[in-house]
């Protein structure tokens, strides 16, 4: 859903704050809906191309590991 509308200006006076380059000009306000749900991208194509990772991804790593990174 989307309304538009041209006004003067004048019209948003103490409910939008335009810029002075604005004032007392023809301006076209945007009313669009808030709050409509996000869409998510979804990678699934890549699910068959990626190997799942082990367990042991998420162990600590060794100290000498640590120490090459200056950790």
């Amino acid at each position: 859903m989307e309304f538009r509308q041209t006004m003067g200006s004048a019209a948003f006076n103490g409910v939008l704050n335009l810029p002075p380059t604005l004032r007392n000009r023809l301006v076209e306000i945007v009313v669009m809906p808030a709050g409509e749900p996000k869409t998510t991208r979804k990678f699934d194509f890549l699910a068959d191309k990626i190997p799942p990772l082990p367990d042991s991804f998420f162990d600590p790593l060794p100290e000498e590991e640590l120490q090459a990174w200056g950790l």
